[in-house]
């Protein structure tokens, strides 16, 4: 079996030069997402990796997360969408989970989170007390006797959207949904502009609607350092920007992207909902889209969706997009078993963040987001 290393990407040599020719590499698998995490929440990057003078052959991205209020757990990857593991066939998934659950067990972590993706599903999975014991990969024939190593349930469960992008300009545009381009078509009437930015000023625009829009949610938003860090090392880089719609000079919505080889990513959106009736939601995803099929890029994700967020899949939906199930996977190390959860972070606390002001709810998540990473 292959030797089996835990790195730090932000500190191995060239690693995104390797990473952007593997095979399901993505922006949340690259140095440049494990710095910004590294760098604004204090967390540890561990990499369970298998890599050659061929490239990468497997792959388990994890941080560390150290809390006092939360416990110190594995998660493969804090604040990402979808961070699914990577392995060429010939490296065998559970040989690199039984690694990842042997080193949570001597570093005291109460759980391992896996953010799934699209592909990962309980096939991938045939783990139960004996093996993780003895960290020993199970032959195949043996783990399809083993009726209770596949009972594997998601602990949490999201649907994401992919949008292909090398048809073109006009194929792209006669896919979107009659109401889309209608929202389009409204938004240019009533004179909003579109401004694609890499500029600082950007990000604080961005800031100030997101504390507007996670504010109407109920959240708290998250501190600025995670946004100015992600402008120093991913944008300020070349690797995204800031698309900002404006009415009479005014910036009433904003949406954050990424990108990493040919994929891009649609990580954050935020808007002003007193301007709700001027669709700019809809011209600034649409300018995103153009931009990034006339650069050549093959995808854009529209990142994960709760189920219960109806609203939300119905604008994602608009795009042409593809539907795809994200399972999220929590390993009890205490327990030794996967454990169910939720989705839904909808509760009381929702009704009280939504009357509290503003700079109050930057000072709460400036204190909690490193904590529930």
């Amino acid at each position: 079996m292959s030797e089996i290393r835990i790195i730090d990407p932000t500190q191995y040599p060239n690693w995104d030069e390797i990473l952007i020719s593997t095979p399901g590499s993505s922006f949340f698998h690259s140095s440049i997402w494990a710095e910004v995490l590294k760098k604004s929440y204090g967390y540890t990057p561990l990499y369970f990796v298998v890599a050659g003078n061929k490239g990468i052959s497997a792959l388990l991205p994890v941080m560390e997360v150290r809390s006092f209020l939360t416990g110190r757990r594995g998660v493969s990857l804090p604040f990402t969408d979808y961070c699914e593991p990577i392995s060429n066939g010939k490296i065998g998934f559970l040989h690199l989970f039984n690694q990842v659950i042997e080193f949570g067990r001597k570093h005291g972590w109460k759980y391992i989170e896996l953010r799934g993706g699209y592909s990962l599903n309980s096939d991938s999975f045939f783990l139960n007390s004996e093996i993780t014991r003895n960290s020993q990969p199970l032959p195949a024939e043996a783990s399809a006797q083993a009726g209770e190593t596949r009972n594997i349930i998601p602990s949490s469960t999201y649907l994401g959207h992919t949008l292909p992008l090398e048809k073109g300009e006009q194929s792209l545009y006669k896919g979107l949904r009659d109401s889309t381009k209608r929202n389009i078509k409204k938004a240019k009437a009533e004179g909003v502009e579109v401004r694609i930015s890499d500029q600082p000023e950007s990000i604080d625009q961005f800031c100030s609607l997101n504390s507007l829009t996670r504010k109407r949610h109920g959240l708290p938003p998250q501190p600025f350092s995670f946004f100015k860090n992600m402008f120093e090392l991913v944008i300020k880089k070349g690797h995204g920007f800031v698309i900002l719609g404006f009415y009479e000079g005014k910036a009433i919505a904003a949406s954050v992207f990424f990108h990493f080889g040919k994929k891009a990513v649609y990580k954050y959106g935020a808007s002003d909902l007193s301007y709700q009736h001027l669709r700019a939601n809809n011209l600034v995803m649409w300018e995103a889209i153009k931009w990034y099929s006339q650069a050549g890029y093959e995808s854009l994700c529209f990142g994960r969706t709760e189920p219960e967020n109806q609203g939300l899949i119905q604008f994602k939906s608009g795009w042409g997009t593809t539907e795809q199930q994200i399972n999220y996977y929590r390993y009890d190390l205490i327990k030794e078993a996967f454990i169910a959860g939720s989705s839904n972070v909808a509760g009381f606390h929702n009704r009280i963040f939504r009357r509290m002001p503003i700079p109050i709810l930057n000072r709460i998540g400036n204190i909690l987001y490193r904590h529930v990473g």
